[in-house]
């Protein structure tokens, strides 16, 4: 005999976008560079970045170097190589090498910086929001996934938790763009089952717990 039944276990769920959202995935990463950066839409520059910062994750972690001294050493390199490439243009009446002065121009860094204090803001009231109990399926998610973390962090270092971080802003986005339908209907079923535990839940406990007589207001 099942503990639980209902004619809503049943129930179909709407199909809606994952967390609620009302616009498509690049909007929501904010358009522009960021978006295409973060979808693989522009692949050299998203392969560059993700080759670089597993460099560097391999030179910190790997190799253990220092920060100062990875500076050092690449700062030497970079110095020795346009010296001898300008010293030999001289000699041998070579084109000398153009070196630029900027790489990247400031709108860049502006439409970083707006993104990331966008999705921050945004971030933060969400917390808020959850911390307030509006939402009881995400305050208990929020804090099974918290004390998850806060185990992984005994056992990885800050640079690794950035650095899975950044592989999973390189990943996620761009596998939910291209699976979508999947993740979405995946997600629907889940989120079904979970709102049947909770009906569960407040069927055979939180509807049992006796509660004391509720005090009437006095007239005034």
């Amino acid at each position: 005999m099942p503990i639980y039944s209902s004619d809503s276990d049943n129930e179909t769920i709407p199909r809606t976008k994952l967390f609620g959202r009302q616009r498509p995935i690049r909007s929501v990463l904010g358009g522009g560079q960021v978006a295409d950066v973060l979808l693989w839409e522009n692949k050299g520059v998203s392969a560059a970045l993700s080759i670089g910062m597993t460099i560097l994750w391999s030179l910190f972690e790997v190799a253990e170097y220092s920060f100062v001294t990875l500076f050092c050493h690449i700062s030497i390199t970079a110095m020795l190589v346009v010296f001898i490439w300008c010293t030999s243009a001289e000699i041998f009446n070579w084109t000398p090498p153009e070196i630029p002065t900027s790489i990247l121009d400031k709108s860049t860094f502006h439409e970083f910086a707006s993104t990331f204090h966008e999705r921050f803001n945004r971030a933060l009231s969400s917390f808020v929001d959850i911390a307030r109990g509006k939402q009881p399926a995400l305050f208990f998610a929020a804090i099974f996934c918290l004390y998850i973390l806060s185990v992984i962090g005994n056992y990885f270092t800050f640079l690794n938790i950035l650095y899975l971080c950044f592989v999973c802003l390189q990943t996620l986005p761009f596998l939910y763009n291209k699976y979508e339908d999947k993740v979405e209907r995946y997600a629907g079923e889940l989120t079904r089952e979970v709102k049947k535990m909770f009906r569960r839940m407040n069927s055979y406990v939180l509807s049992k717990i006796p509660r004391g007589p509720v005090k009437e207001k006095k007239a005034r």
